[in-house]
């Protein structure tokens, strides 16, 4: 019988939440013409399964509820959606913007922009997630369909397509060449340059199996339990993996840190690999092992609270390196530490705060 909540999915919303913050400050970090590459990897690649994890615990939540067998109400599926989604995403955006021209004197884009912007998710860098998510949505016909006719075949053939398309999107010379061969005011040139903001087929397979997991949840919890030992030295085999490429580009093959950062990605092969890794042990770790009452506090508080995190923490970055610049404060390893704990301490804090707001005034409001 499936359980009416699952933990272990706000648990990971948590977790991946703090890996989002941690390539953000990684950002941050690689201003500095020196850092400590060993921390950089924790920020920039052992965090890289962050963003496809949240399309992996997005299906599963989905699925977990929907039945195959009955019709499916798209309508009313995206009602909910979008209001979850759409609406912050939309609100989010033009706040960024006018946020920006307030702060960068950016100005304000033209209608034509403006809906570029809103289209690829470019009034900030974490936007574009939701931009993505939004098209899942739209797509959810397709995905539905897709699973009823799943087989082991078209699953292991869906696999390896998945790792050619993500291979030639991120890495073919001839794309690039291609892309930059068109002229400036070209369609086709917009789409092709911001394809990893909208185009869901970097994060299908990703996606499908968090969908195919849920409609197996009690065999999948079950071989959790049977497996953790092959699990964990999965993740941690394709951890050291991924995390021994972004070395081998770096020492080996001279790439300077931001090169290898941008090489040794989540779309690479390895950083592939290591998501879904990633994505099964955390399933399993939340399943299967018991936390402390402290524990428990800080992964719901940061699991129920990581949407607004996830929205609101550039803002918190933007102004803690104002005031690191008025401090004349480098962004060492060690200042690097302080703004990431800064940042999730003033994220959530806010989040918290502006709950407790609302709260108060829904009280108000019934008590007149």
């Amino acid at each position: 019988m499936k359980k009416p909540y699952l933990l272990s999915i706000e648990y990971i919303r948590g977790i991946s939440m703090l890996g989002v913050v941690a390539i953000h400050i990684g950002s941050q970090y690689l201003t500095n013409p020196t850092p400590n590459l060993f921390l950089l990897s924790i920020y920039e690649i052992a965090s890289r399964f962050s963003v496809p994890i949240f399309f992996f615990i997005s299906a599963f939540g989905l699925f977990y509820k929907i039945d195959l067998a009955e019709k499916f109400d798209y309508i009313k599926f995206l009602r909910r959606r979008f209001k979850a989604v759409l609406i912050p995403y939309l609100l989010w955006s033009i706040f960024y913007i006018l946020h920006d021209d307030f702060f960068y004197g950016s100005g304000i884009p033209a209608p034509g922009y403006a809906l570029e912007i809103l289209f690829f998710g470019l009034a900030k860098y974490q936007l574009y997630f939701l931009v993505i998510l939004i098209w899942f949505y739209l797509l959810m016909p397709l995905w539905i369909k897709i699973l009823r006719m799943m087989t082991f075949k078209k699953f292991l053939i869906l696999f390896f397509a998945q790792i050619i398309f993500n291979h030639f999107s991120s890495y073919s010379v001839e794309l690039f060449q291609f892309t930059n061969s068109l002229p400036p005011d070209s369609t086709l040139k917009l789409f092709l340059m911001w394809r990893m903001n909208y185009l869901v087929l970097h994060y299908a397979f990703i996606f499908l199996l968090g969908g195919i997991l849920a409609i197996h949840s009690e065999k999948f919890f079950d071989r959790l339990a049977e497996n953790k030992k092959i699990i964990g030295a999965g993740f941690f085999a394709t951890l050291i993996t991924l995390e021994g490429y972004f070395f081998y580009l770096v020492l080996i093959k001279n790439f300077s840190p931001l090169a290898a950062v941008n090489t040794a990605h989540q779309l690479s092969l390895p950083g592939f690999l290591y998501t879904i890794a990633a994505s099964i042990f955390l399933f399993m770790l939340f399943e299967n092992f018991k936390f402390g009452n402290f524990s428990q506090k800080i992964l719901s508080a940061l699991g129920k609270n990581s949407y607004f995190i996830y929205l609101f923490h550039p803002l918190a970055i933007t102004y803690l390196m104002l005031i690191f610049a008025k401090l004349n404060l480098v962004i060492t390893a060690a200042n690097s530490v302080i703004l990431y704990l800064l940042t999730i301490f003033i994220s959530l804090a806010a989040s918290l705060f502006l709950k407790k707001l609302r709260y108060f005034f829904d009280r108000k409001e019934k008590s007149v």
